[in-house]
Formats: structure tokens, C-alpha cells, sequence
């Protein structure tokens, strides 16, 4: 990874870079772009030599879904969206890191339905929330180490869920993971927790199943769009099966029967101090992985 930090540069030059990765990528052609002297890029958490993975068997990008974020502060840009393996669809976020306008770092997580893991949704992936692409009003924005504090504390309150809330939400905070709306959507056969919202699904204690929130990481804070991009890791150790709402009442069980973990790329959006938006695309990997990115 690159020691020596970026020059601050625009949003306009950072959301410039991601759209000519992303064209590089269609066309299968890493020549076209800027590289920094090192390079760190990785797929799904495993680190690549430029060229390899998505870059030989992409076949399009699907332009309908296009959310950016960036950190003209760090030199950071991320996006997340739909690329196509083969006519095969796929979710996908990235994170570039550039350095005097040359790309030094490459983070993807690329979720394939061929593969095991969570869904994607393809279906339900459409176009990003209008909520994700707004500026957050100038009254009620947050600094940058505070924002991060808040995506932490959601991964505090995931981490051996129980009850305890260690961030807040707004009212009407929903979910999106690899596509599928995981809150407030009763539409999910067999898993009645997703008819909640976000406080209250932790509230209720579902996620006591996830051990550990791992190597977390924060790279990027758009403080304009109110956008956190965090990466790390959801250790799943599968011990815990049987669960029980902290109403006392109401018995699930974990959908996690044997140790694995999620590597993940995850956008919180920050409104007035509450978490107001979530967006994640994650997909499987050996239980307790090491990040090429540290951590």
C-alpha cells in the first residue's frame, strides 16, 4: 500500500478516474490507465496482478446503476453498480485510491450468483436511492472523525448483537445487501426479521450470530454526501443456531451452520448525526481470512 499520503484533488477529477476504470475494465484494457509505481488491487479479498480476474471475463457494465462516492481530502473514489461476466451478472463495489493522478490502490468485491454467498439480487438492483446520491445539507453534516465514529458504532452493535444499540438510526434507515432490501421489507420468505427496520432489528437482538466485525477500515468519508466506505470483515463462527429475540418470545434460527467469514465493501450514509442509509456488497471467503489491505 501507498505510505506517503495523496494530494487533495476534486470530486470531479476522483468520479473522472472511476469512470475511465470502469471503461478500461469493459474493454478489458488496463493499459489505458494511470498506474501509480505500486499497486495494490485485489478481487473479493485475494491480491491480483493488474489484469487478472474481473478483467478477463467482464463483457459489459450495466450503466443504470451508478453510485459514487469520493474523498477529495485522501484521494479516494468508490462505486458500486452491475458489470456483466459472459452476459452473467454481477454485483460489484470498488474503491480507487489515486495518488498524483495515477491509481495506487484497487479494492473489488465482486458477488456472482454462480458462487456460494449471500444472493445477489440482480433483480431488485435498479438504480441507487435517491437518498445515497443527495448532498446532505450543510446544517446537518458531521465532521469526519465523527462520521467514522458512526459507521463504527453500527459495526459495534452487529458485533454479538444484542440488544444494544451503539449508533443511531433514523426512522426510516434501510438496508440494501448485494441488491436486497433487508429492512423493512416483509417479502423475504422464511425470515421475518427483515420486516423490521434498522433500530429495531438490533434492538431485537437477530444478529448475535456475527462474532466479530474484523480488520475494519475506513478509507473513505465523503462529508458532502454524507457517505462513509467502510471494508473489513464479518467473522461467522456458527456455533450460535438457535436464537431468541430479547422480546423473550419470538425463537429463529441463524441461517450460519459452519465457520465462515463475509469480506465486505459497505457505504453508510450520515444524516444530522444518524445513520439514514446502508449499502453493502460482501461475498464469502475462508473463516478468519487475512486482509492483503491489513487491518
Amino acid at each position: 500500500m501507498n505510505s506517503r499520503p495523496p494530494e487533495p484533488t476534486t470530486r470531479e477529477a476522483l468520479y473522472a478516474h472511476a469512470e475511465a476504470y470502469l471503461d478500461a475494465l469493459e474493454a478489458q484494457d488496463p493499459a489505458r490507465l494511470a498506474w501509480a509505481e505500486q499497486v495494490v488491487f485485489t478481487e473479493n479479498n485475494v491480491q491480483l496482478e493488474i489484469g487478472d480476474g474481473l478483467w478477463n471475463t467482464i463483457s459489459a457494465r450495466r450503466r443504470t446503476y451508478d453510485l459514487k462516492a469520493a474523498d477529495p481530502q485522501t484521494g479516494q473514489v468508490s462505486w458500486f453498480g452491475l458489470v456483466e461476466e459472459h452476459g452473467h451478472p454481477a454485483i460489484m463495489g470498488l474503491r480507487l485510491g489515486i495518488v498524483d493522478g495515477r491509481i495506487a490502490e484497487v479494492e473489488t468485491i465482486v458477488c456472482r450468483s454462480m458462487e456460494f454467498g449471500p444472493f445477489p439480487s440482480i433483480e431488485t438492483y435498479v438504480s441507487p436511492r435517491p437518498l445515497m446520491l443527495a448532498d446532505v445539507p450543510e446544517d446537518q453534516r458531521r465532521e469526519r472523525v465523527r462520521m467514522i465514529s458512526i459507521a463504527d458504532g453500527y459495526f459495534d452493535t452487529l458485533q454479538l448483537n444484542d440488544g444494544t444499540l451503539f449508533t443511531e438510526f433514523t426512522d426510516d434507515c434501510d438496508r440494501v445487501e448485494n441488491g436486497l432490501q433487508t429492512t423493512n421489507n416483509p417479502n423475504i420468505e422464511d425470515y421475518p426479521i427483515a420486516a423490521m427496520g434498522c433500530a429495531e432489528q438490533f434492538r431485537l437482538g437477530q444478529y448475535i450470530y456475527d462474532d466479530r466485525l474484523r480488520g475494519r477500515r475506513f478509507p473513505l468519508v465523503d462529508e458532502e454526501k454524507g457517505i462513509v466506505v467502510a471494508a473489513g470483515f464479518i467473522d461467522h463462527c456458527g456455533k450460535v443456531v438457535d436464537v431468541t429475540w430479547t422480546d423473550g418470545v419470538t425463537k429463529t434460527k441463524s441461517v450460519f451452520h459452519f465457520p465462515h467469514s463475509f469480506a465486505l465493501l459497505e457505504m453508510f450514509k450520515i444524516v444530522d448525526g444518524k445513520i439514514a442509509g446502508v449499502e453493502a456488497a460482501f461475498v464469502t471467503v475462508p473463516y478468519n481470512m487475512p486482509s492483503p489491505w491489513g487491518g
